[in-house]
Formats: structure tokens, sequence, C-alpha cells
């Protein structure tokens, strides 16, 4: 009966008190997280890697990499964005690894042909570019829209993350939109 209670007790816990058990060790408190973050991180995954081959493996590295890392973390409150940057990181790393693959699988006879080299290669440009054009945006407008446009994330909520008011989080989206539009003129 105890260990029920305080399993239940762990559901509603705040993140800070759970980050701060499972960075101790507290296997218990790292699984309320896991439950807790594992489904926006996995729609998140999704919208950045563009399928779902992949998204589980994702998210499970970026757990692992969690859980290893708990104790560095020194912001306990900030889990959750801190969560986000981590499956960010390893969603930007397998797209590179696929690069890797996609250039060897080229040159491969074997491979299917559905779609063309030019097709590959315009859809590869139109990836670089828009790569580039978040580059060079200033970082809180970027930050402001992967949260908005690929996490999908509210004002509010963007707000929260980044301590902004939600005000300025609609207005950074609104210049990076602006600015992305501009960069990516000659791919419309």
């Amino acid at each position: 009966m105890a260990d029920q209670e305080r399993r239940h007790d762990l559901e509603t816990a705040d993140d800070r008190i759970l980050a701060g058990r499972a960075a101790d060790g507290d296997v218990h408190a790292f699984e309320v997280l896991v439950r807790r973050y594992g489904r926006l991180m996995r729609v998140y995954a999704r919208r950045i890697l563009g399928s779902n081959a992949d998204v589980d493996d994702v998210v499970q590295e970026a757990f692992i990499q969690a859980w290893r890392s708990l104790p560095t973390l020194t912001d306990l409150g900030s889990v959750k964005s801190w969560l986000m940057r981590i499956t960010s990181n390893k969603c930007i790393d397998r797209i590179r690894r696929r690069r890797d693959e996609d250039d060897i699988a080229d040159h491969d006879p074997g491979a299917p042909a559905s779609t063309t080299p030019e097709g590959m290669w315009a859809a590869r440009s139109l990836e670089d570019a828009l790569s580039r054009a978040l580059a060079g945006l200033p970082e809180e407008q970027r930050r402001c829209w992967v949260l908005r446009e690929l996490a999908g994330y509210s004002y509010l909520d963007i707000g929260r993350e980044l301590d902004l008011p939600s005000s300025t989080v609609r207005g950074l989206i609104a210049r990076a939109r602006k600015n992305l539009i501009r960069e990516m003129e000659a791919w419309r």
C-alpha cells in the first residue's frame, strides 16, 4: 500500500521534484517523467523526422542520454525543455545518418528507383535551404519558431519555456516567419 501511495505522489509531483529524485537514481521518478513527456517527444520527433520509422529509437536514445545526464542538469525545473533539446539533437543526428546512408544508396544499383535523382536532389536542396534559413535566424526567433511549428506549442507554453511574455513570443514568431518567407522565396 505504501508503495502505491508513493507512486501516486510521484505522478502528481512537480517536474523539479521528479528530476531531482531521478538525478539521485530514483527509477520510479524517471518513469513518471518518461510517461509525462514521452508522447510529446514522439510527436516532436515525428515532425522533425517526417516519418514514424525512427521516432521510437530517437526518443529511446534521448531518454537514455537524459538518464545518464540528469545529475548534471542545473535547473531541475527546466527538465521539459531540456528533454526536448535532447530529442531535437537526436533527431538531427538521425537525419545526418540518413543523409550518409542516402549518399551510399544513391550509388547502390539495387536501391529502389521510386524517386528520381532530380527529385532527390530538389528535396535535399530544399531541406538544405530551409536549414540555412533557420540557422540564419536570431536564436530567440529560431527557438520560438521551432517550438511553435515543429513541436506544436501554444504561445503561452513557449513563453513559459523560454521565460518570455506571450506577446513577445507572438512577435518573434511573426518575424521568424517573415524572415523565412523572404529567405525561401526562390522555392515558392
